[in-house]
């Protein structure tokens, strides 16, 4: 059963399924419908809105317990050959989960490529190209954000680039069996 919280205070959050700006007033009662990834999906009188982990006080949260708490386990769609930093990326990209379905982006099967490269003034770039469960998903430039966020954390990268593709279409059978396990598929 979900508990009833009190918005302490006013915060901006991200409608879902639309991705439009929308700002909730301080005292409205909210739902936490998801915490995953540092991001909190609240079911409100009006629908459902994402609240970034940097807002979390206005839930009453305590980010770094919760950080505490976060997984550390590894995923089956993580290929084996990856670099160690290309590794610190796939790892900080299973950190970010679509706010509608509580499997990361790694583990749904939604990140198609991911690489580090070297620049021509010798820096770090990640380049990670991803898709969406589906095309018309307004949350898709949000999560791509997210992921960027992410990426750019790792105290050896330079700069991140992810690139929304469509190419091969997404499908269930590219969720990882970690993913399958905890949305009960098998």
């Amino acid at each position: 059963m979900h508990t009833s919280i009190e918005l302490k205070r006013q915060v901006d959050a991200i409608q879902i399924p639309s991705g439009d700006m929308v700002t909730l007033p301080e005292g409205l009662k909210v739902i936490i419908t998801q915490s995953l990834g540092g991001t909190y999906t609240v079911a409100t009188d009006f629908g459902l809105a994402r609240i970034n982990s940097r807002d979390a006080d206005a839930l009453g949260i305590d980010t770094a317990a919760e950080a505490k708490k976060a997984e550390a386990d590894s995923s089956s769609n993580v290929p084996g050959e990856a670099s160690d930093l290309e590794m610190e990326v796939w790892s900080q990209l299973r950190n970010v989960y679509d706010p509608e379905i509580p499997v990361n982006i790694v583990d749904l099967g939604l990140v198609y490529d991911c690489r580090v490269e070297d620049t021509e003034d010798g820096k770090k770039r990640a380049l990670v190209k991803m898709t969406l469960t589906a095309p018309g998903c307004g949350m898709g430039p949000t999560i791509a954000a997210d992921a960027q966020s992410r990426i750019m954390t790792i105290e050896d990268m330079d700069d991140a680039a992810v690139e929304l593709v469509w190419d091969p279409p997404w499908n269930q059978g590219m969720i990882s069996v970690e993913g399958k396990m905890k949305l009960g598929m098998i």
